[in-house]
């Protein structure tokens, strides 16, 4: 994929308000270094600002989705007090988390290993597809680590207390195509397939209508409202929003003329 690049990242806009972020660094299985996270802190603060973007893909270059965080800093940590230890790790986290704060929905193409840090940065995207062959894993306790980067949370809500428990205590694999058979991921195709579904289903996400996206993605978010009242609290406020967009009078136009809408987010 072609586009400006801050060297640890390359970053794509596409004509249809599709951005392509790609994590690149394969020769270390596009590992999240410091260089990588300032790109990548960059990236989503020039992305949220952007008022044409519709929907954001995340890939790695190479066989590997990414590895996860630089583990060579690791052995030097014993010499170093706790609470700057916390410091550096919130930020970190709250650093490639930042993909959740855009308003737009995200979508995770793993089109290969996604390891510990690298895969929680897969499960914070609204949507996943992954190779079939990629490998997904987060092998913390194995290396004497606590989970990070939200890992205790995002396993749950995506996928359940039972596979997560799998994953994080007893060091569970899967391949993609076992992690769309567990809801891990949405689906999984074959490798050298990936890049086009996944960009199929941004394209699908960028031409619907704008506000209607973003309002129906923060109704998502979380894992959705607690209960049903709290829903139709939300939804009685943000469907009368759309419902006095320009968009909406396009949708149905569009679906009255039978052609496709156009819709322009206002």
């Amino acid at each position: 994929m072609s586009g400006d690049s801050a060297d640890a990242l390359l970053i794509e806009r596409r004509p249809d308000g599709v951005a392509v972020l790609t994590l690149n660094d394969p020769g270390r299985r596009n590992a999240m270094s410091d260089e990588m996270t300032a790109a990548w802190k960059a990236a989503i603060e020039g992305l949220r600002a952007d008022a044409g973007l519709r929907c954001v893909v995340v890939t790695g270059a190479g066989s590997a989705f990414s590895s996860g965080g630089d583990l060579s800093w690791l052995a030097d940590t014993n010499s170093v007090a706790v609470p700057p230890l916390r410091d550096r790790m919130l930020e970190f986290y709250r650093t490639w988390l930042l993909i959740r704060s855009l308003e737009v929905p995200t979508i995770a193409a793993v089109n290969g290993h996604a390891v510990g840090a690298g895969l929680c940065l897969a499960l914070a995207c609204d949507l996943r597809y992954a190779a079939d062959d990629a490998k997904l894993l987060a092998p913390f306790t194995a290396l004497g680590l606590h989970p990070g980067m939200a890992a205790t949370w995002l396993f749950p809500v995506v996928a359940g207390l039972p596979l997560a428990r799998e994953m994080l205590l007893a060091g569970r694999v899967l391949t993609g195509a076992e992690a769309a058979a567990h809801g891990l991921v949405n689906r999984a195709f074959p490798r050298a397939d990936l890049p086009d579904e996944a960009l199929a289903v941004a394209a699908k996400v960028a031409a619907n209508a704008p506000i209607a996206t973003r309002l129906t993605k923060v109704a998502l978010s979380g894992g959705g409202h607690t209960d049903m009242e709290s829903a139709l609290r939300w939804e009685s406020l943000a469907q009368p929003v759309t419902m006095s967009s320009r968009d909406m009078l396009e949708g149905l136009a569009a679906q009255r003329e039978k052609r496709s809408a156009q819709f322009t987010g206002e």
